[in-house]
C-alpha cells in the first residue's frame, strides 16, 4: 500500500486511529519537571527553508510537521531544532500546555479539537520529561515566529519521515544506547526532537508500536 500524504481527511483520520491504538508509554519524572510539546501537522504551503528540502508546495497538497529552530539568545538549547512546546505550568494538562506553547510560540491559536493524541513520553537529559501531543493543523495556517524563543519556523514535509536512510543512528562511549537522527534534506536533527518524530513516522503514520523512550541524544543536547 502507498502511503498518501495529502494534508486532508483521509490523512487526519489515519493518524487519529493509529494514535487510538497506540498504547501510551509514560514516565516517572524522578526529579525532572513535566513538559510537553506540540507535534503539529499543517500543509506545506512554504518552503521548508532548512537542509535543501525540496519546495513542498510544488506536490500538491501534502502535509507537513512544524518544526522551529530555537532562538540564539535562549539561555538552554539555543539554536536547536525543537517543537513548539515548554513546560506545564500548575494546573494544566499537557494537551492544554503543549496548545498554549504552540500559540506563544508560532501563533498558531487551536482548540482541544485539533488534538489526535499522544505519543510516548521521553526523558531528556536537561531534566525534562517530554509528552509530545499530536495535533491536526489548518490550511494555509499564518505563522509567525516569537522573536524571544523562535528564530525560524519550518514546514517539513511528511516524506522527509519515510526515506530509507531513517533513522540515524550513533554510538556514544557514554551510554549503552545509541543516538538517534533524523535526516533533513542533507541535513539531520537530532533526539529528543529526532525521537519523538521517528516514533511519530512509525505509529501515527505506520501502524507499528516502536518505542523511542531508550535512545540517547547527543552531547550538545545535555545541557
Amino acid at each position: 500500500m502507498v502511503l498518501k500524504l495529502e494534508f486532508d481527511d483521509s490523512l487526519r483520520e489515519l493518524v487519529r486511529q493509529n494514535l487510538q491504538r497506540h498504547e501510551v508509554r509514560g514516565l516517572r519524572r524522578e526529579g525532572r519537571r513535566r513538559a510537553a510539546v506540540a507535534f503539529t501537522l499543517v500543509n506545506a504551503s512554504e518552503k521548508a527553508d532548512i537542509g535543501n528540502i525540496p519546495h513542498a508546495s510544488e506536490q500538491r497538497g501534502q502535509a507537513a510537521y512544524l518544526l522551529t529552530t530555537r532562538a540564539a539568545s535562549l539561555s538552554s538549547h539555543a539554536s536547536q531544532r525543537a517543537y513548539p512546546g515548554g513546560r506545564v505550568d500548575p494546573g494544566e494538562t499537557v494537551e492544554q500546555a503543549a496548545l498554549r506553547e504552540l500559540a506563544e510560540e508560532v501563533g498558531l491559536e487551536l482548540d482541544a479539537d485539533s488534538i489526535l493524541g499522544r505519543l510516548d513520553d521521553y526523558a531528556t537529559r536537561s531534566g525534562f520529561v517530554i509528552t509530545p501531543i499530536v495535533v491536526w493543523g489548518v490550511k494555509d495556517a499564518e505563522l509567525v515566529p516569537n522573536p524571544g524563543e523562535v528564530d525560524r519556523i519550518h514546514r517539513v514535509p511528511l516524506g522527509e519521515l519515510l526515506r530509507d536512510d531513517v533513522p540515524l543512528l550513533d554510538s556514544i562511549d557514554d551510554s549503552p544506547h545509541p543516538v538517534l537522527r533524523m535526516p533533513l534534506g542533507d541535513d539531520w536533527f537530532a533526539a529528543p526532537s529526532a525521537a519523538i518524530a521517528y516514533q511519530f513516522r512509525e505509529v501515527a503514520l505506520l501502524g507499528q508500536s516502536t518505542r523511542v523512550a531508550h535512545f540517547e541524544q547527543p552531547r550538545f543536547a545535555w545541557r
